[in-house]
């Protein structure tokens, strides 16, 4: 009778805790989301669509009106869409050769298309000019500012995300129901279709949907690669915020752009209805290559190409000084540069980056535990199961806003009253953490997700209390997707610059930020420094995505 009171009280107190340790691990995430990012994109809701206070949907209306604000919505829809085409269209053979097929240097290769993901976007745009424009190697194509120039970029961009998701669905993918219809006698196209690609479907509509987030929200790419001529909603913004002045047509588009993001996450969420495979973690031998794998391997040739192409020519480009080799543009990275020298010498502005890319990172693996431990924990109602469902959708959300909305949004709604922040410090390195912390989130939720509540109850029984089963059961099994997510937060914080544009003080650049205004600035020196500046940028880039492949947790993807 007395251990049936005890078994009660204890469960009694369990079940009242839960709650309560909720509640604890979600406070701290929450408050912040809350004030340096729900509250900055309601307040460009409010900019958008009240005018003297009152809701005035013709503030809107008119500033939709402008045939320059079509074009532009015009112009984001289908270059997103087809750059997402093309991006599915490679990413999905290279995620099959690199994550089914076993052949030499695949973990390099794999390392090295998902490069650009975490590359400033600015990088990726001085890189494909360098290429393509009056002085590249494919001058002759006549691709410099056109439209074509912008999709390559993008596709460049945005490959790697297809191989990440898609390969790490496609890695556990139990091949059995294919091998079984094989051996009824269909064929491979047939196994394909009928079996493989609708198990993959969730993978491919979640890695899909978020390309075209990321093409629709390209910043830099189409700002050094578009010109005057094409401009996304992004780089609308940008132009209507920085040099128009007209705050409220910004504020519309960045209320429309939220609108339709929104939109496409639900579409996408109802698209994924069915059970994603990584879940299961089906460990499966690669095999090797053979003769009718060629097709696969031929079209992840054409990918490597297309991002090793205008990679090596940004560090050709970098290496020529008046049509000689030289360092020269490395030396002069250590001074302001020319007429007109920069407020601070290129090598400081990369100390700034990397001492900022270290507080976001900081910043963004704490939000992202905690977020990862409150919705992965057991929850025994459907209350509690519904706070932390909505709570891990509540954390993907800014993934799906733009970092110019999420900057402008900082920069107008924290600059006055009891919230004037924007000349702190901090701000660059919390709106950087912002734009990484879905990254974080995706890498750790699964593999938490993954540990069998059972193994904590059996700690628990013997005696641990919470604070040692997180110890002895959680940390081994997250310590390594903990170091990957900060090696993605730190790359994705380095070459972070939608945001950071919008916030950044003068006397403290961050290298993205330099390479712009170099690019910006006329003479050969200038333009020279400033390729020498994106290639550093990209090798420290390069070698923190090594180092995340290497601590890689096979089957589980960061998105």
């Amino acid at each position: 009778m007395t251990v049936l009171v005890s078994t009660r009280v204890r469960s009694f107190l369990a079940s009242s805790a839960r709650p309560a340790v909720l509640v604890a691990l979600a406070a701290l995430p929450v408050a912040v989301l809350a004030v340096f990012f729900v509250l900055p994109v309601t307040g460009m809701v409010q900019r958008g669509l009240f005018a003297s206070d009152s809701f005035d949907p013709a503030v809107a209306i008119r500033v939709l009106q402008r045939s320059e604000i079509q074009r532009a919505l015009w112009f984001t829809l289908w270059s997103s869409g087809l750059a997402t085409a093309l991006s599915v269209a490679l990413g999905l053979p290279a995620a099959f050769a690199l994550h089914r097929l076993s052949f030499p240097l695949q973990r390099v290769i794999r390392a090295g298309l998902l490069v650009p993901f975490v590359l400033p976007t600015v990088v990726v745009g001085v890189a494909f000019r360098e290429l393509i424009g009056e002085a590249g190697l494919l001058a002759g194509l006549g691709l410099d500012g056109t439209p074509t120039a912008i999709i390559l970029g993008l596709v460049f961009f945005n490959a790697s995300v297809v191989i990440r998701a898609v390969g790490a669905a496609w890695e556990s993918l139990d091949p059995r129901p294919g091998e079984a219809a094989a051996a009824l006698g269909a064929g491979p196209s047939r196994v394909f279709w009928t079996i493989t690609l609708p198990a993959l479907r969730p993978a491919i509509v979640s890695a899909a949907s978020v390309v075209f987030l990321f093409c629709a929200t390209a910043f830099g790419i189409v700002l050094t690669l578009g010109g005057v001529r094409y401009n996304s909603i992004e780089t609308e913004i940008y132009k209507l915020t920085f040099t128009l002045f007209d705050l409220p047509g910004a504020a519309v588009l960045s209320v429309l752009q939220l609108v339709v993001v929104i939109g496409l996450l639900v579409v996408a969420g109802r698209l994924r209805s069915v059970a994603d495979p990584a879940q299961s973690r089906v460990v499966v031998r690669r095999r090797r290559v053979s003769l009718r794998d060629l097709p696969v391997l031929l079209s992840t040739s054409v990918l490597v190409l297309l991002v090793a192409g205008p990679l090596l020519a940004l560090l050709l480009g970098s290496l020529r000084v008046d049509d000689r080799w030289s360092l020269a543009n490395y030396a002069a990275l250590q001074t302001p540069g020319f007429d007109p020298p920069l407020p601070v010498p290129v090598t400081t502005a990369l100390m700034t980056s990397l001492t900022v890319a270290v507080q976001a990172s900081v910043v963004a693996l704490t939000l992202g535990l905690l977020v990862a431990f409150a919705v992965t924990r057991r929850s025994r109602t459907r209350a509690e199961r519904r706070v932390r469902s909505v709570l891990d959708g509540l954390f993907m959300v800014p993934l799906g806003v733009s970092a110019v909305t999420l900057g402008l949004g900082l920069y107008l709604t924290l600059g006055s009253g009891a919230l004037d922040f924007r000349d702190e410090p901090w701000l660059v390195p919390l709106a950087q953490a912002l734009v990484a912390l879905p990254l974080v989130v995706r890498t750790l939720v699964p593999v938490l997700a993954s540990v069998d509540d059972r193994l904590r109850q059996a700690a628990a029984g013997l005696g641990a209390g919470p604070l040692r089963a997180v110890m002895t059961v959680d940390v081994p099994a997250v310590w390594k997707p903990l170091l990957a997510s900060a090696g993605f937060a730190f790359a994705a914080s380095l070459g972070e610059f939608g945001a950071t544009s919008f916030l950044v003080r003068e006397e403290r650049p961050t290298l993205p930020v330099v390479i712009l205004r170099l690019l910006s600035r006329p003479g050969s020196d200038n333009y020279g420094m400033a390729l020498a500046a994106a290639c550093v940028l990209a090798a420290t880039t390069a070698v923190v995505m090594l180092l995340v492949e290497r601590l890689r947790v096979p089957s589980i993807g960061a998105l």
